[in-house]
């Protein structure tokens, strides 16, 4: 059996996964390039740049962190794909504790992060709410 052919779940083969990290990492290009794009139109001033990019590095820092999540992910159901596929026993299986520590450490810094940007964009919507409404 291929590992490309390797059904993770539900129908999904490790070849849809990868092509949906591809898709996703090329929509969201799409999406941020039109964000940029409409955000611009609304700096008039060095006020407004100031306020406004923070926001839009945020965004791309998080679909940059997104996309690193995703890989790492990839990456660990290929390894899985490939010690089943290879005819491993049970025990090769399962991930190495040095695995499983990386995807805890991998886990807990996502949500930390995912938590701290979203304090910093509720943070942001409080402080562009005026600039927003005119």
């Amino acid at each position: 059996m291929d590992t490309n052919d390797y059904k993770i779940f539900d129908g999904m083969t490790f070849q849809d996964l990868t092509k949906d990290i591809y898709e996703n990492s090329r929509n969201k290009k799409l999406q941020l390039d039109l964000l940029i794009q409409e955000m611009h139109g609304f700096i008039t001033s060095i006020d407004d740049a100031v306020i406004i990019m923070p926001v839009i590095k945020e965004i791309v820092d998080v679909a940059v962190k997104n996309d690193e999540h995703l890989v790492k992910l990839a990456s660990v159901i290929q390894r899985i794909i490939s010690r089943s596929v290879g005819g491993a026993d049970d025990d090769a299986m399962m991930l190495t504790d040095a695995e499983k520590e990386e995807l805890i450490h991998t886990m807990q810094d996502t949500v930390e992060d995912l938590q701290k940007r979203s304090d910093e964009i509720t943070l942001l919507k409080k402080k562009t709410a005026p600039f927003m409404e005119s």
